[in-house]
């Protein structure tokens, strides 16, 4: 009887605990569902692509287009229901504002042809039409400057660095422009990385090398009295968008224009067989000092007295190159992001932290934004000071990998993380979202948190036309894939959710003393 009994209480005591754990915010299927209907069937994402994309246009930091863009994100927050929306100052500006309201350019001689071209941001402008013949100049070293020295007045300059830049010639790609993750891919991806090699530092150091022989270059162009700087963009017949150096003085840089990697190649080959060359271009350009990097922000406030201060934050970049209207880099992220709080806002979910949206500016010069919100209420980079918020922060998610659906998460080498993640991952295991990987990613803000030893957090995605889109002309509209981004507004939503639901903030990183300069090797 004894026996029995104590049979009877161990599957009472099991039973209870598998519905107890069934009940834990992690695992609320309830939710699950309500915030995949609301994102399948209710749906924003068509409304946002456009106004985000088409109806914003370009949005370059400080220029007047990223100022509409900011305005429009802010008019749309507001309409959702989100709280305490704003667009709020993250840090000064050095290089002002700066847009192009004319860009023309065209081979003349030998023959006309005219070329797809975009100005380099914060260059100057042509003063009208100019016509001129076109000086290549090769340059791999300091000396080869000096065969040039006379020869470069009021001509149309074109470099090529051939042993600094090997990939300004056209190389033919027999991969596939959009592709998606293979099963064997992310199964290489969730292994740990071997450690680094010395071979990183050499890379770093022929990249600084490259950029010294540009300024140089650039300064002796000038010097010379050339009048205007071809470079070499993407190809297909794609300019690229990209910045001048430009330090905000009263010296404007010479205009310099980028023209598709075939046209570059062409221009090129006519000089190097002996023809004369010629162009024809008129950009006119306009510089507003004084300018700053805004960030656009709002939040639906937490409802639980002891956790409500707590912010779990989601977040991506407003801001663009200006040749095209930033679609995959990054309205995508930021209309995910805007769609996970509308989800979570059409819900009525009364979350026990605050979740917070905020869409960045001047990501593209170097995290502006999420460094200047971090620097205002987390950490100072400079003093290595806590702020007030340093302690109520929870977790950072970001999105900036494109329009490809999720595949999983960047655990950015936080071994705390993945049980949490294991487990908010497993009702979406069936949209392939299943992925974790221990190893670091770069190049976008969730850097800003994370290195405030905050946890700050990217998601895998597949790659979908990442080397047609990025920072060309045809980061447009066309680039989205818009099922794909419900999938990560549903998943986002429910990240964000469980993550304000939790009893405990997100466990960060130990500190951990090294014992020379240096990063762990994720």
């Amino acid at each position: 009887m004894k026996t029995i009994c104590t049979l009877q209480l161990l599957i009472v005591t099991m039973a209870f605990s598998i519905l107890t754990f069934g009940q834990s915010p992690s695992a609320n299927l309830d939710m699950v569902y309500k915030i995949k209907t609301e994102g399948q069937s209710n749906s924003d994402m068509e409304t946002l692509s456009y106004i985000l994309t088409d109806l914003a246009g370009p949005r370059l930091t400080g220029s007047p287009g990223y100022d509409r863009g900011a305005g429009i994100a802010k008019a749309k927050m507001i309409e959702y229901g989100f709280s305490n929306v704003r667009i709020e100052k993250a840090d000064d500006f050095r290089n002002g504002g700066w847009e192009y309201n004319r860009a023309y350019a065209a081979m003349t001689t030998p023959y006309y042809c005219n070329f797809s071209v975009t100005p380099l941001a914060w260059t100057g402008g042509t003063d009208g039409l100019i016509r001129c013949e076109v000086a290549l100049v090769e340059v791999n070293t300091d000396e080869d400057l000096e065969k040039y020295k006379g020869k470069l007045k009021d001509k149309a300059v074109i470099l090529s660095m051939p042993t600094l830049r090997p990939a300004a010639e056209y190389q033919v790609s027999f991969e596939p422009l959009a592709s998606r993750y293979s099963d064997e891919q992310l199964e290489d991806l969730a292994k740990a990385p071997q450690p680094r090699n010395g071979n990183y530092g050499r890379t770093m150091g022929d990249w600084r090398k490259a950029m010294d022989l540009r300024e140089k270059i650039n300064a002796f162009i000038i010097a010379e009295g050339a009048a205007i700087i071809i470079d070499n963009g993407n190809a297909f017949n794609i300019p690229r968008s990209s910045g001048g150096r430009y330090d905000g003085s009263d010296t404007i840089p010479l205009p310099e224009v980028s023209i598709p990697m075939e046209a570059y190649g062409r221009l090129q080959r006519l000089i190097r067989h002996g023809e004369k060359v010629e162009i024809e271009a008129d950009i006119h350009c306009t510089f507003t000092p004084g300018k700053e990097v805004y960030n656009v922000i709002g939040e639906i406030p937490g409802t639980d007295p002891r956790l409500k201060d707590e912010i779990v934050l989601l977040g991506a970049h407003l801001d663009s190159w200006h040749g095209g209207t930033g679609a995959a880099d990054d309205a995508s992220g930021c209309m995910v992001m805007m769609e996970a709080l509308r989800i979570l806002k059409a819900l009525n979910v009364s979350p026990r932290r605050t979740i917070r949206i905020a869409l960045w500016g001047g990501e593209e010069q170097g995290l502006l934004g999420s460094r200047g919100y971090v620097n205002k209420y987390l950490y100072d980079g400079k003093t290595k000071q806590q702020k007030t918020g340093y302690d109520k922060f929870s977790v950072y998610f970001n999105m900036d990998n494109g329009t490809g659906r999720y595949r999983g998460v960047y655990l950015q080498g936080n071994d705390m993380m993945r049980p949490v993640f294991e487990e908010w991952m497993k009702p979406f295991n069936d949209m392939d979202f299943k992925t974790i990987t221990i190893r670091n990613t770069g190049g976008t803000d969730h850097l800003s948190f994370d290195a405030a030893g905050l946890p700050g957090f990217q998601f895998i995605q597949d790659e979908i036309e990442y080397g047609r889109g990025y920072h060309t002309s045809m980061d447009t509209w066309e680039r989205l894939l818009i099922n794909d981004l419900k999938q990560n507004a549903i998943i986002t939503a429910w990240f964000a959710y469980n993550a304000a639901m939790r009893d405990q903030l997100m466990p960060r990183k130990p500190e951990v003393k090294l014992k020379k300069e240096g990063r762990p090797a994720f």
